[in-house]
């Protein structure tokens, strides 16, 4: 009884470990990646260009409905973000409330 219990808490403790050896790693992806988006729209905006739509479709008729979660969803699916990085973008398609 106690072997299965041991290898399930090992199990749990190696899949911890490996959770917190990625995040440094992302978050400095996630940095740069906002670093880049930041100032691809200094360029844009000093040259004038619109994006013409911005806001994924599915994205779109979702907040069209009112349903900010399913937004959300389908800008993590459609993206590949995390859930703050689709939150405050679908909070930005979405404007002030």
């Amino acid at each position: 009884m106690e072997t299965p219990l041991t290898v399930l808490l090992l199990g749990v403790v190696a899949l911890l470990i490996a959770l917190l050896a990625r995040t440094p790693q992302q978050s400095h992806t996630a940095y740069r990646l906002g670093q880049i988006e930041r100032r691809l729209q200094l360029v844009m905006d000093h040259l004038g260009v619109q994006d013409p739509n911005p806001v994924p479709v599915e994205v779109r008729e979702h907040l069209a409905r009112g349903d900010k979660i399913k937004a959300i969803a389908a800008y993590r699916k459609l993206t590949g973000a995390d859930l703050r990085t689709a939150k405050a973008a679908v909070e930005s398609f979405a404007g002030p409330r």
